[in-house]
């Protein structure tokens, strides 16, 4: 199988997201990146957005990790990281950000844990690759590839030290 340029696909998001942010009003809108790749995501869009459009946007981060329905199956991870998420996010449009979607339910611990910083005005999921198998009735609004994989097979997206993005395909932990 060959997988994406993901390079390709964040360029893709970026502009679906920039189109968002100009008809919202950067100051009413804010991203939220879910570590890890979520969060590499939402570094290199913040620095492409404030290039593009000049403004400097609220961001956070944020692992759901202990908001997940399934972590006493899963396990936690050594080190989970703190949310830092420093501004109020009432009425803001939030544009949530992860690298892979799969069952929707980091999604759903996501926007659990926003909740605990306020009621947004919306919550947008966008995503560098949807790889299908949803389990919730949650999906990406923002897309940058679909890429249908079976339950033995997992994405992984890496950074290097020039902070490329990477894909690789494994076989899954089931």
């Amino acid at each position: 199988m060959t997988l994406p340029n993901p390079e390709t696909l964040l360029a893709d998001i970026s502009a679906q997201i920039k189109m968002q942010i100009e008809s919202l009003g950067a100051a009413n809108c804010a991203l939220v990146g879910i570590h890890s790749g979520g969060v590499w995501l939402m570094d290199s869009l913040l620095k492409s957005l404030k290039s593009e459009i000049g403004l400097a946007i609220e961001s956070g981060t944020l692992d759901a990790a202990m908001y997940r329905d399934d972590y006493n199956q899963r396990g936690l991870k050594a080190e989970p990281k703190p949310a830092n998420i420093s501004f109020d996010i009432t009425d803001k449009h939030i544009i949530l950000i992860d690298d892979i979607f799969y069952t929707g339910r980091t999604t759903r611990a996501a926007m659990n844990e926003l909740f605990d910083y306020g009621r947004p005005a919306s919550i947008t999921l966008a995503v560098l690759i949807n790889r299908g198998g949803a389990e919730l009735p949650i999906a990406p609004n923002i897309c940058g590839a679909n890429v249908a994989l079976t339950a033995n097979q997992s994405l992984q997206l890496s950074i290097d030290t020039k902070n490329k993005l990477h894909l690789t395909l494994e076989a899954a932990n089931v």
